[in-house]
């Protein structure tokens, strides 16, 4: 999937894939940035990320999204300073058998995870999708947050999109996960930390986006 650093807000085009049914049950990775990728959720020390009270109800707004709907469970995820990226399990039903268990100590991963399938597509409701699973987090936190601030009618605070990847299978949910849990020691070079990016020459940023990408996603 193509994934472009700073899509124009209005006439965007989707970045979903068209032929993929985003309710099928599988492991997704998303990443949701803050509007106009502002540092609202806190800030990097010694490698460390610190919320700011603004990041602690996103926390806890991701950290909900679990117990409001059964079908889903949350893996490897952090909240950064202006973004935030997670595994999101839509979890198979009883009649599917592709399942995997890969254990790693270190991330205390958990359970049995299955990935993402290509088989054909499967009615599902509106609240099954990744889409709404993402439009619900991100109506609810701004909603908390804006509330935190006492301005209720103060507008979204997530850009309109977000990106998402289908993780296929173990090496790729490994190198994922990997990237997820040691991001905060990488802000310095982080695509998403304008701080950085707007260093970089604009003629060579889609270069080094493609192959950051190309490097996390297996993509040649």
């Amino acid at each position: 999937m193509e994934v472009k650093f700073n899509p124009k807000i209005h006439n965007r085009k989707s970045v979903r894939l068209i032929a993929h049914d985003y309710g099928e049950p599988g492991l997704y990775f998303i990443t949701i940035c803050s509007k106009s990728r502002k540092n609202l959720f806190g800030k990097i020390i010694n490698y460390e990320m610190i919320l700011s009270d603004i990041g602690k109800i996103i926390q806890k707004e991701w950290e909900a999204t679990k117990n409001i709907r059964s079908n889903v469970d949350l893996d490897e995820y952090i909240v950064m300073p202006n973004h935030l990226h997670g595994i999101i399990e839509i979890k198979y039903n009883r009649r599917g058998v592709w399942q995997y268990a890969p254990t790693d100590e270190n991330h205390q991963r958990r359970g049995v995870l299955p990935y993402a399938p290509t088989n054909e597509n499967k009615f599902q409701s509106p609240s099954h999708t990744l889409g709404s699973i993402v439009r619900g987090f991100k109506a609810s936190a701004t909603k908390q947050v804006n509330k935190y601030l006492n301005s209720p009618d103060a507008g979204p605070i997530w850009q309109r999109n977000y990106h998402d990847h289908i993780i296929a299978n173990e090496n790729s949910y490994n190198k994922i996960a990997d990237y997820v849990y040691n991001n905060p020691a990488s802000w310095e070079s982080d695509l998403n930390n304008l701080n950085f990016i707007n260093k970089v020459p604009i003629k060579e940023r889609e270069k080094l986006i493609q192959e950051h990408y190309a490097d996390l996603f297996g993509v040649t």
